[in-house]
């Protein structure tokens, strides 16, 4: 994790950081942490999982696994 983190820190702009994650990821990949971002947004701004669910037309299985690395992640940020 640690040459990952290094790899992404080398860059000057936005744009070399797209580049180097559309290096890294699959199209389906990058689809799938846009999607974790916006249920991480919308978990933010209150709404339920199935209003998620719906506005995004991903699974509610989806959103499940969003929240709950959401609300680690709050977790480590309380620390």
């Amino acid at each position: 994790m640690q040459k990952l983190i290094q790899f992404l820190r080398e860059v000057d702009d936005d744009a070399q950081m797209e580049r180097k994650l559309n290096a890294l990821l699959t199209p389906n990949e990058m689809s799938e942490m846009q999607h974790r971002l916006q249920i991480f947004e919308l978990l933010r701004q209150g709404m339920t999982q199935r209003e998620i669910a719906k506005q995004l037309g991903v699974g509610i299985a989806t959103v499940t696994r969003g929240s709950r690395a959401f609300k680690e992640l709050q977790e480590d940020d309380s620390l």
